[in-house]
């Protein structure tokens, strides 16, 4: 995988990421079975809750600006280094051309490996965001489903179908907004063996 498939994949993936939640959000009212109300049962979407709360875009658009900078970093070293590859085809096969093709090619290596390690630190940086938020959003979560008076509390989008007034998603993105409005945090940084090891 180049690296320029590779970024596409990883800015397609946070794309996708983003929609879903939004998507799952919108399947229980698509289609409502309706139903009685069970009193102390109560519905929450966690990923609907991070798509729509403060923090969650916040963090989403920062993680956005992170891997395009990180795909930058790259897209800069790429460039020259495909010019140079091109043109090396050009020229008549001896081995000063063979000896620099291996050079360009280690090059090359060198810079997929780098690519995957600021997957890696990009994707590590999302994971630590999305639990700081989660744990601000616990209290707010218990603060609603005490607010409520739940007795059982389960995820929405493993809902079938029935009756979802009891659904606590809107309400706890309004109590983790209020604790939370923003995050701001900078790409994490993992050392080189941690990386290639995790491959």
């Amino acid at each position: 995988m180049t690296t320029r498939t590779f970024f596409a994949a990883l800015t397609f993936a946070a794309a996708a990421s983003a929609a879903l939640p939004a998507a799952a959000q919108q399947a229980p009212a698509a289609q409502p079975l309706g139903g009685p109300v069970i009193p102390g049962v109560c519905l929450l979407s966690r990923e609907a809750v991070f798509a729509n709360a403060a923090a969650g875009k916040a963090a989403s658009a920062r993680l956005q600006e992170l891997a395009a900078a990180a795909q930058s970093e790259i897209e800069t070293e790429r460039q020259p280094l495909e010019a140079e590859l091109r043109a090396l085809e050009s020229q008549p096969d001896n081995a000063a051309r063979r000896q620099r093709a291996e050079i360009l090619a280690a090059q090359w290596q060198t810079l997929q490996q780098k690519a995957a390690h600021a997957s890696q630190e990009v994707e590590a940086t999302r994971v630590r965001a999305m639990e700081r938020i989660a744990n601000e959003a616990q209290p707010a979560i218990a603060q609603v489903y005490a607010a409520k008076a739940c007795g059982l509390l389960l995820d929405r989008n493993s809902a079938l179908g029935g009756n979802f007034a009891n659904d606590l998603t809107a309400e706890v993105v309004q109590a983790l907004d209020g604790r939370l409005s923003t995050i701001t945090f900078e790409r994490e940084r993992l050392p080189q063996a941690a990386a290639q090891q995790a491959r």
